[in-house]
């Protein structure tokens, strides 16, 4: 009997149940992915290596450019404990203080050398009516936040706590007006008390304690107009910006600095109708980007998140770079001579507020995640400053991405705020140009069911400065959770002599300070940079930023 036909036969229904089975185990597979990252697929291309190979040349023969100081730029709102907690808890506080203003907030940033201070908003400025805010603090009315948790304030934290914060920080204030509900007149006559030595505002600023007038140089005359402070039209919001600056008048030398409310993110048809019916009479046009999950539903978890979550957020932030060089494009177009500056005054991460926290009030946690966040997007400003001249990360104290966390008598500074700490040298630093040559990662994500697209996310990220006293430094930041980056860095006609370093890691990329745990991630010194023939030899730890001192 001839058995090979039954073989046959056998062979392929055994081959047809295989698949069959295979498919299902491959959908069961599929299925799991989906839960565990939420909705979003990662494709890597990394090497199989422990360790990444990437070159960096530094070219200081082509630095031209200054990074101004105020491209770290800070923001308070009056929004959760940002002010009251925050930064403020009054006179009569057990809290130790120095006139209402925390000591410990105070001395952080004073360290942290912070070149301006937005306020009072933020949504919350276009409700603002700043002469609440004034005069003896048991007669100031008391109002809700509608924008934020429906908060019932004092009022105690006013005009004079907040220029006279300024003045300890030795910082310069940056004052949104009131457009969405206030007036011309209400605008004129602030600008008027702050800043004039005589007249009538300044008549009631004297009876109010203050003789001599403040120094205010930058003066938003709005905030999101798009949005919150009006949901106006761009033609109708730059005849109005047209008309409010026109009053907002300087005083005995006193020279202002105005800046209109600009686009938000993609919203390049808001910056070509500022710009080309209003550029003439503004010296400051601003923008505004968060890194987030998304604006519907969920934005993600602070702290929990996965690897995948992790490197989309990070392309997410990358993604800056492309609107910067869009809005700068129009900007060209109507201001060849760059004289009118752009002004990214709000920035950072969004993420859903911490669980247990008041709803509407913004309060996150600060981790690794944040502190890339922070370190890839000011590499990104430095290499614009021939425009953009500010930001202003959001924000300050307990509230997004902020540089400092209070509860009670404790405080806590954030991963997102060594980062800060360590990249102050590059202030009034000339920036020098660099080539970077490092593995790139490809990332599609459709989180929360918005397909967002294919991101590039390159495994270093890197920037230099030459400072007054011809030291430079170069920052470094190897975002992959797993391989150390070997980087040969050399700089044009330059023989490295000596140089020394400050390294910011940690276990774990959702590793964050707590106030039981306050120094889990902090900066410490760095000894993986040699000097081998006049050039560079650095190992970068993976999830790690460094700042290199080179001699």
């Amino acid at each position: 009997m001839n058995c090979f036909p039954l073989i046959r036969v056998f062979l392929f229904f055994y081959c047809i149940f295989a698949a069959r089975e295979e498919i299902i185990y491959l959908n069961k597979i599929k299925t799991n992915m989906k839960k565990a990252f939420l909705g979003a697929a990662l494709l890597a291309t990394l090497p199989m290596w422990a360790q990444q190979k990437a070159t960096v040349t530094v070219h200081p023969e082509q630095g031209k450019e200054i990074i101004s100081k105020h491209i770290y730029g800070q923001f308070a709102e009056h929004l959760g404990t940002c002010i009251y907690g925050g930064l403020w808890v009054g006179e009569d506080s057990s809290i130790p203080n120095t006139n209402g203003y925390r000591n410990d907030v105070l001395n952080a940033l004073r360290s942290l050398q912070i070149p301006n201070l937005r306020w009072p908003g933020g949504c919350f400025a276009d409700e603002y009516h700043w002469m609440d805010g004034i005069g003896p603090k048991e007669n100031r009315p008391r109002m809700v936040n509608n924008n934020w948790g429906g908060t019932v304030e004092d009022n105690s934290f006013g005009t004079h706590e907040f220029l006279n914060l300024c003045e300890l920080l030795g910082c310069e204030p940056y004052v949104s007006m009131n457009v969405g509900s206030g007036t011309v007149q209400e605008t004129a006559q602030w600008v008027e008390y702050m800043t004039a030595e005589d007249g009538p505002m300044a008549k009631l600023r004297k009876q109010n304690g203050r003789e001599k007038p403040w120094k205010v140089k930058f003066i938003g005359v709005g905030n999101e107009s798009w949005g919150c402070g009006g949901n106006m039209r761009p033609e109708y919001y730059a005849d109005l910006y047209r008309r409010y600056q026109t009053y907002c008048r300087e005083y005995n030398g006193n020279r202002l600095f105005k800046i209109a409310s600009g686009a938000s993110d993609y919203d390049y048809n808001w910056t070509e109708v500022l710009m080309k019916n209003a550029a003439g009479q503004m010296q400051g046009l601003s923008l505004h980007y968060y890194t987030c999950a998304g604006w519907t539903g969920s934005k993600g978890s602070a702290t929990q998140f996965d690897d995948a979550q992790y490197y989309w957020a990070l392309g997410k932030c990358l993604e800056i770079e492309e609107v910067i060089q869009k809005h700068i494009a129009i900007m060209d177009k109507y201001d060849k001579r760059k004289r009118v500056a752009l002004m990214l005054d709000e920035w950072g991460t969004w993420w859903d507020e911490e669980p247990g926290t008041i709803r509407g009030h913004l309060y996150q946690q600060n981790t690794m995640r944040d502190a890339f966040v922070a370190a890839l997007s000011l590499n990104v400003f430095h290499k614009y400053t021939d425009r953009l001249k500010m930001t202003n990360i959001a924000q300050i104290a307990n509230v997004l991405q902020s540089m400092i966390l209070t509860k009670g008598d404790k405080m806590v500074l954030t991963p997102t705020y060594h980062v800060f700490d360590m990249y102050k040298v590059h202030q009034e630093a000339t920036h020098l140009p660099l080539t970077l040559n490092c593995e790139v990662m490809s990332a599609r994500s459709d989180y929360f069911g918005r397909q967002e697209g294919e991101r590039k996310l390159p495994m270093l990220s890197a920037t230099a400065s030459r400072g007054k006293d011809g030291v430079i430094h170069i920052s470094l930041a190897n975002v992959s959770l797993k391989e150390t980056s070997e980087i040969e860095l050399s700089l044009d006609n330059i023989k490295v002599k000596d140089v020394t370093g400050t390294i910011l890691t940690s276990k774990n990329v959702e590793d964050c300070n707590t106030f039981e745990k306050p120094d889990l991630v902090k900066p410490e010194p760095f000894k993986g940079a040699k000097v081998s023939k006049g050039a560079l030899k650095v190992k970068l730890p993976a999830m790690s930023i460094v700042i290199l001192e080179v001699k």
